[in-house]
């Protein structure tokens, strides 16, 4: 189980509102608003305050959907929470603009804080890192919008080793104070950051936020080798996961179920107390679909 503790910890996950994710492809296989809607009360009921999203998820409905449960809450609820939203994925930007160029970071900006019905975000990601942007570029722009009170912290997600470098060696004064954040893929299946970006995240005091911990289901107690359900991220988006459909993978998978086993666990939950347990790791993002998978989670009210 997850404890009371521990669940500051835990930041709820609105990727799959109105879409998986952000690729156009996927807009038909994400949580409706009601569904939406209900998971973010049940988030709220046991203990959960830290919200992220992203202006590309869903095309923008889960920005959208945050923002109309965000103004149902009462005041001292969303001045005591923290919502994440980023800006710079590829399917933002109209062909030819930069994703993360200024003007397009100004306006994509603007528009967040318009559909997620806030005058601040509190954290503001860099999505993807864009080769065609200078890197202070992208910075200059993050650092009008802290000085406009219109971000309060911001971050990079899906970051390696020399982007997260460049920034750090470009960050100075309120902008360095500001950068807080990194985001990045982790979990049993993928533990690359533990050889370098975890270990500068600590040297620098970054929150590290992993997200996809149960690797798109796959460690979700729902896989085995000759047995594979016919409904889940994996089916739905095969392109990002048939790399994992691996012997090595569904031998880690049995080692996961053998290890929830022996501790009373269930094998999400395990996956979870994985990452919960491993030194350096500060925060991970999960993005149930339904009540059930909250408590499969260990996180019962």
């Amino acid at each position: 189980m997850i404890t009371a503790d521990e669940r500051r910890r835990i930041v709820f996950g609105c990727g799959n509102f109105g879409g998986l994710g952000s690729s156009p492809d996927l807009r038909d296989k994400g949580d409706g608003r009601e569904q939406a809607l209900g998971l973010l009360d049940h988030a709220r009921a046991i203990g959960l305050t830290r919200f992220d999203t992203a202006n590309t998820y869903g095309g923008g409905v889960s920005e959208t959907v945050l923002g109309e449960w965000l103004t149902r809450q009462d005041k001292a609820f969303r001045s005591s929470i923290q919502v994440a939203t980023k800006v710079g994925n590829p399917n933002g930007a109209p062909p030819g603009e930069r994703p993360l160029g200024g003007a397009q970071i100004a306006y994509h900006l603007d528009e967040s804080l318009r559909r997620l019905g806030v005058e601040r975000i509190d954290v503001y990601y860099i999505h993807e890192f864009d080769p065609a942007t200078p890197v202070d570029e992208t910075l200059e722009a993050f650092d009008r919008a802290l000085a406009a009170g219109k971000i309060a912290a911001f971050g990079v997600s899906n970051a390696t080793l020399t982007d997260l470098q460049a920034v750090l060696s470009l960050c100075t004064g309120a902008l360095r104070t500001a950068f807080t954040h990194v985001q990045n893929e982790f979990n049993l299946l993928q533990q690359r950051d533990l050889a370098d970006v975890i270990p500068l995240c600590q040297a620098e005091r970054l929150d590290y936020v992993a997200f996809s911990p149960l690797a798109g289901g796959l460690l979700s107690g729902k896989y085995r080798a000759d047995a594979k359900p016919d409904a889940g991220r994996v089916k739905d988006a095969p392109g990002f996961y048939d790399h994992l459909l691996t012997a090595e993978t569904f031998e880690t998978i049995e080692g996961l179920r053998a290890r929830a086993d022996a501790s009373g666990d269930t094998v999400p939950g395990a996956a979870l107390r994985f990452i919960l347990d491993t030194p350096g790791l500060g925060s991970l993002i999960i993005a149930p679909r339904s009540i059930e998978q909250f408590e499969a989670y260990g996180i019962a009210a």
